[in-house]
C-alpha cells in the first residue's frame, strides 16, 4: 500500500490536468484490458502454484515501475493527456491485481473465524502504508520531483513480495501449506462463476453500486482541480492530502467501530453502516451544494469531505468485510472469481458512471441532481449489501484453529 499510495497522487494530478472529461476514455481503456486479463489471469491460476504466482505478479509490477521513469522525465514532451492515459491504465490494473491478489491469498490461508478477528488489523497494516506512502510522497515530491517516485515505489512493493513469499511458505492457517499446490480449474471461471453464484452476483453489483458513488465523487473532484488548481505539484499535492486524510479515517474505523462490528455483529453489518453513511453524505451534497466548510478553522470543499467519507468507510469498513466472507466460497472463486469482481467488473462501473456524469453535465444536470443520483445509489447498495451478507451459498462459519471443520469447509 506504500507503493501504490506514492504513486496514485502522480496518477491523479495527470487526470486533473485534463479534467472529468477524459475519465471515461481513461476507465474504458482499463475496463478493455481488464477483459483481456481475466482468462490470462485464470490460465496463471489454474497452472501454476500460489507461491509462484505470487512472485511472477509482483516483479512483473516492479519491472514496469521501473520502465515508466524514463517516461515521466519526458512527460512535457510527452503530453500530460498521452502520458496519462498509459499510465492512469497501467497503475489501475496494477492497483486492482495487486491488492485483489494479496486479499485472494489471505482468504485462502486464514478460517472465517480468524478471518473476522484478524482482517481488521492486516488491513490496518495496509492503512498504515496508505498513510506513509502520502507523507513519502509530501516530503519527497518537491524535492526530487515525479518521476523518481516511481523508484521509491518499486522498492516498497520489492519488499512486500518479499514477504509475501515468506508468509506463503510459514504461515498457511488452514493445515498443510498450499505453497506447491496447484488451485486448478477453468481459466474462464471468474466470469461463469458470476452467472452460478449468488454471492458473487451480490459482491458485483454492490461492486458497482458502490464504485458508483466514487468514481461520481472522483469525476466531480477532477473538475475542481482543473478550474483551481492548474499548477502540477499544487494538484499532487492537493490529492495526496486527500489520500492522507481518507487513510487517517480508515485508519481510526480499523481500530475502532470495524472490528466491533465483525466480532460482536457479523459481516451484514459492516456492509451496510457504509452505505447508510453514503445516503446521508450525498442527501447532504444534494441540500448543501458544492461551497466549501469551516472545518478546523481551515475552508475545505464540501466534495473533499464526501470523498474522504465515503472512500474511508469503503476501505475501512467494507474491504475487510468482504474479504472475510470471501473465506466462505470454494478456493477457486476465491482467486479467479473475487478478481473478476474487483477488477474488471469495478472498470466496467467506472466506464458507466463516468460516461453517465457527462452525459448529465452536456444536459445540464447540476451538482444537485447528480448528487441526488447518488442517493438512490447508495440506497440501493443498502438493499444488496444486506442480500449479500445473506447469501445462501455461503459455506457454514469455519471454527477456529483447534476445532473440527463444519461439512463443506474443507473444499474452502
Amino acid at each position: 500500500m506504500t507503493a501504490y499510495y506514492i504513486i496514485r497522487p502522480v496518477r491523479d494530478q495527470l487526470s486533473g490536468a485534463v479534467g472529468s472529461t477524459s475519465l471515461p476514455l481513461f476507465y474504458g481503456s482499463v475496463f478493455v484490458v481488464m477483459l483481456l486479463l481475466t482468462p490470462v489471469f485464470g490460465a496463471l491460476v489454474a497452472h501454476f502454484p500460489r507461491k509462484r504466482l505470487l512472485g511472477w505478479c509482483y516483479s512483473f509490477f516492479i519491472a514496469c515501475l521501473m520502465a515508466f521513469v524514463p517516461a515521466f522525465l519526458a512527460q512535457d514532451r510527452i503530453g500530460a493527456r498521452q502520458l496519462g492515459v498509459m499510465f492512469f491504465i497501467w497503475v489501475s490494473v496494477f492497483n486492482l491485481f495487486v491488492v485483489s491478489l494479496f486479499w485472494s491469498f489471505m482468504a485462502d490461508i486464514f478460517r472465517s473465524a480468524q478471518a473476522r478477528l484478524v482482517f481488521p488489523l492486516i488491513a490496518l497494516g495496509g492503512t498504515a502504508g496508505a498513510i506513509f506512502g502520502p507523507m513519502v510522497t509530501k516530503l519527497m515530491v518537491r524535492q526530487i520531483g515525479v518521476a523518481p517516485l516511481l523508484v521509491v515505489s518499486a522498492v516498497a512493493l520489492l519488499a512486500a513480495m518479499v514477504l509475501l513469499l515468506a508468509i506463503s511458505d510459514r504461515h498457511d492457517c488452514r493445515g498443510a501449506t498450499r505453497t506447491e499446490e496447484v488451485i486448478g480449474g477453468s481459466l474462464w471461471a471468474g466470469i461463469k462463476e458470476l452467472w452460478t453464484r449468488p454471492f458473487l452476483r451480490y459482491m458485483a453489483i454492490l461492486m458497482v453500486l458502490g464504485d458508483g458513488i466514487g468514481t461520481l465523487t472522483y469525476a466531480l473532484i477532477a473538475d475542481y482541480a482543473k478550474v483551481h488548481l492548474p499548477d502540477r505539484v499544487e494538484r499532487t499535492s492537493f490529492y495526496n492530502d486527500l489520500d492522507l486524510y481518507t487513510n487517517l479515517l480508515v485508519a481510526f474505523l480499523q481500530l475502532t467501530f470495524t472490528p466491533l462490528l465483525l466480532r460482536g455483529l457479523s459481516a451484514t453489518w459492516a456492509l451496510v453502516v457504509p452505505c447508510l453513511v453514503n445516503l446521508a453524505l450525498l442527501i447532504a451534497l444534494m441540500l448543501l451544494g458544492s461551497g466549501h466548510v469551516l472545518l478546523w478553522g481551515a475552508s475545505v470543499p464540501l466534495l473533499a469531505i464526501v470523498m474522504v467519507f465515503t472512500r474511508g468507510f469503503a476501505y475501512g469498513m467494507t474491504k475487510p468485510a468482504t474479504d472475510s466472507l470471501y473465506t466462505r466460497v470454494p478456493r477457486e472463486t476465491r482467486y479467479k472469481g473475487k478478481n473478476f469482481v474487483e477488477t474488471t467488473i469495478w472498470r466496467l462501473g467506472d466506464v458507466v458512471i463516468t460516461s453517465g456524469v457527462n452525459l448529465a453535465t452536456a444536459l445540464g444536470v447540476a451538482l444537485g441532481g447528480m448528487a441526488a443520483a447518488g442517493a438512490l445509489i447508495a440506497g440501493a447498495a443498502t438493499w444488496v449489501a444486506a442480500l449479500a451478507g445473506r447469501s445462501p451459498d455461503l459455506l457454514p462459519e469455519q471454527p477456529a484453529e483447534g476445532r473440527k471443520e463444519p461439512s463443506g469447509a474443507a473444499e474452502a
